[in-house]
């Protein structure tokens, strides 16, 4: 019976040191093999010391005795991570079955589980900090030439490997946003805008890319969820305002998209950032005439708004200038020239003061200067074309 006990002990010693001696024998050909052979470009000699690595690996993670074993988890995400880059490196038939995801999520659950034992923490920070910057590598250079599918993926992955040591790797999620966007892949490019949106990364400008991408993949319901959740922060951001409008516009939906713009004035009626970019969001609708309202109530909520005179006064004068335009490409005799020039003369006029009131605060800006000379050589006023002239020339 001694015997029989004294065996039994001896067998499990001799099991256990065996799958210790895995651990150990794979940690040598990654350290003592792998790594030598890449950092001196030796892709067959590396080759072969990962490949033989992993088989020492599988065999230690295979085993009840060191599956569990934090030193086994950390060199399997060393190991699996070794495979990944060389597979990317060159084309390889024994390499290619590693060139996927699943290698990828080996690497990275292996690296996770290994990271709580303070012994490997920073080998795995290590660890990350190369992944991170293979990958953002990888990716910019995928970007660049406009591969912007495989961009994503890569930007993904440097994402998800920061999340291993605890870190949100913002301007990877965020780039991976942009890629996927250009790759036409809205849905992956909303979610990624939007997890970035709630992190407080880029203020609105995330808040309003994601609905946008939501819009674009059809979702219009999550874009208006995301576009009223970005304005409860941002009230008076103009984008968001603008996007909500794109989305009611797109929905076919004209009337609520005028009453979106009338319940951002409700609720802050004396705001004249506002109505500032409200009466923006209308000139860019084409819908002139509520264009000069709001930016004159603008105004009229603070007479020294110089981003209002500037606005209005520029605004009047392309609007202006588009009537003369439309008039002189009217066939001879049509009745509707002289009407055409009798409204733009008029709304010249009308840009004068807004301009006027703009350039006593701002003397110095040389393109509005030279926009009142050509105003009032329009409108025949002479002595102040001239007046305005001197002054934009002396600049």
């Amino acid at each position: 019976m001694k015997n029989n006990w004294l065996i039994g002990v001896l067998l499990c010693s001799t099991v256990a040191f065996g799958q210790k001696k895995n651990e150990t024998d794979a940690a040598l050909a990654y350290k003592n093999k792998f790594l030598p052979a890449l950092s001196s470009q030796d892709f067959d000699g590396a080759k072969k010391a990962i490949l033989s690595a992993k088989e020492f690996i599988d065999l230690a993670a295979a085993h009840p005795e060191t599956k569990e074993s934090s030193k086994t988890m950390y060199y399997k995400g060393e190991i699996y991570l070794g495979l990944m880059t060389l597979s990317q490196m060159k084309e390889d038939a024994d390499l290619k079955p590693f060139a996927n995801e699943g290698t990828m999520n080996e690497a990275l659950a292996s690296l996770k589980k290994a990271y709580a034992d303070k012994k490997f923490k920073s080998d795995i920070d290590n660890a990350v900090y190369r992944a991170r910057v293979f990958f953002d590598q990888s990716a910019n250079a995928l970007y660049n030439k406009n591969e912007y599918k495989t961009a994503y993926e890569m930007y993904t992955w440097q994402a998800k490997f920061a999340a291993v040591v605890g870190e949100l790797d913002s301007n990877a999620v965020f780039y991976s946003a942009v890629c996927a966007e250009k790759a036409e892949m809205f849905t992956e490019a909303a979610n990624a805008y939007y997890d970035m949106a709630k992190t407080g990364y880029r203020g609105a400008i995330s808040y309003n890319l994601a609905a946008g991408a939501y819009r674009k993949s059809g979702d219009g319901n999550k874009a208006k969820e995301v576009i009223n959740e970005g304005r409860k922060q941002y009230p008076t951001d103009r984008d968001l305002l603008l996007e909500l409008v794109n989305i009611n516009i797109d929905a076919n939906d004209p009337t609520a998209a005028e009453e979106a713009l009338n319940q951002a004035i409700a609720t802050d009626p004396n705001n004249k950032q506002l109505h500032y970019t409200i009466g923006t969001i209308y000139i860019e609708l084409a819908q002139n005439e509520k264009a000069e309202a709001a930016l004159m109530k603008a105004l009229e909520i603070d007479p020294d708004y110089t981003d209002a005179q500037y606005q209005l006064g520029a605004f009047l004068v392309t609007w202006a200038s588009d009537l003369k335009t439309k008039a002189s490409q009217l066939n001879f005799g049509d009745a509707q020239y002289d009407v055409l020039n009798a409204k733009s003369d008029d709304i010249y006029k009308r840009a004068v003061k807004p301009l006027e009131d703009y350039i006593t605060k701002e003397p110095n800006d040389k393109a509005v200067l030279t926009s009142l000379f050509q105003l009032h050589r329009a409108l025949g006023n002479s002595e102040k074309a001239i007046a305005y002239k001197k002054r934009a020339d002396a600049l």
